[in-house]
């Protein structure tokens, strides 16, 4: 790839990242340039890798490339730089290392918005130099202890190994499963010591919260608290649920009135249907990622394309039959290519 091109593809995603949340970091660019996934990056901070390098689908000479040319993207912008260090999720709370042969503070980076208020900027600062949750790994499969060659139902890991809680010392604590938020956030206010609990998602490939590791006393603590105030937090509940609601209407509106500009032979009915499907809350579709939200060029059309290849192709069918799946993508391309074309003539009648 020429280094013109990497640099319009290295805007592109830092744009995505900046118009969502007011600041842009290396990772953010990486995974938007899908050289990491957030399984990747989940397993680097939980401390079982030794560089996030180590686990991209490039090399170090290109991660180094690649913040070079986010820092004069930045810049050219005018964004300000905020030196972020990156403290792994094990007990000893170690600096994660993004590459074994270059500089750390490249990667560390955050390049803030002048837009975010001095208040923002130092909370935003404080959250990621603060150590994170200590993370315990509820495994899919058999593993032995490194230093006792026992088992159990979660793992810590230290010096890149895997410890059950006895020899970690976690093993007072008790598991709240994920499900209520106000219990799971009291207990772990209340806890002296606490651990995230995560458990791999075969299907969607990524780490996944199961729930918390606590002080039993604490958890008491906690169902008490709650107790007190359920009354009130049903109410705010409710209030959230049609606030969330309102937001889903109006971005998917927005997210149909791009489709139509993209796309202006595209029924007005089928880009509100696209929307409405693709920007679901909680579906994990493509329609909920940043780059949608952004009304990004690229993840609009791939929404449309999801909703030709089911409902314009045989593709469906295709996989019923037992044809894999990316040679059926591959059989149903050129339809796909036709469709798009239609919509994007002129418009069409619903």
């Amino acid at each position: 790839m020429s280094k013109p091109s990497l640099a319009r593809r290295v805007a592109d995603a830092a744009e995505i990242a900046l118009t969502t949340r007011k600041y842009v970091t290396f990772i953010d660019v990486v995974t938007g340039l899908r050289w990491l996934h957030s399984r990747h990056v989940d397993l680097w901070r939980q401390g079982r890798a030794p560089t996030l390098a180590g686990l991209a689908a490039v090399d170090e000479d290109r991660l180094a490339a690649t913040a070079a040319l986010l820092k004069d993207w930045a810049l050219a912008k005018g964004l300000k730089p905020v030196d972020t260090p990156y403290v792994a999720g094990t007990r000893d709370r170690r600096e994660l290392r993004f590459t074994a042969g270059h500089p750390q503070e490249p990667f560390r980076v955050h390049w803030i918005s002048p837009e975010l208020s001095e208040a923002r900027v130092r909370r935003l600062t404080e959250r990621q130099s603060k150590a994170p949750d200590l993370v315990a790994v509820a495994p899919l499969e058999s593993w032995t202890c490194a230093a006792c060659g026992d088992t159990g139902p979660y793992l810590i890991m230290e010096d890149d190994r895997p410890h059950c809680l006895t020899c970690a010392d976690l093993d007072h604590l008790v598991f709240l499963p994920s499900g209520n938020a106000a219990l799971s956030r009291r207990a772990k206010q209340e806890s002296r010591l606490a651990a995230v609990v995560v458990r791999y998602n075969r299907r969607r490939k990524v780490y996944q919260r199961a729930g918390l590791l606590v002080e039993q006393a604490a958890l008491e603590a906690a169902e008490e608290r709650c107790l007190a105030d359920e009354e009130a937090r049903e109410r705010r509940r409710d209030r959230d649920r049609v606030r969330r609601a309102e937001q889903d209407v109006e971005f998917q509106a927005r997210m149909a009135a791009e489709i139509a500009r993209l796309f202006p032979g595209c029924p007005e009915q089928r880009a509100r249907d696209i929307a409405e499907h693709a920007g679901q809350r909680g579906s994990g579709r493509v329609g909920r990622t940043a780059a949608a939200r952004a009304l990004d060029e690229n993840a609009i059309t791939l929404a449309v394309i999801a909703s030709i290849r089911h409902l314009d192709t045989d593709y469906d069918e295709l996989l019923m039959s037992g044809v894999p799946r990316m040679t059926a993508r591959e059989r149903i391309k050129d339809r796909i290519e036709a469709k798009l074309a239609e919509f994007r003539g002129p418009r069409a009648r619903d």
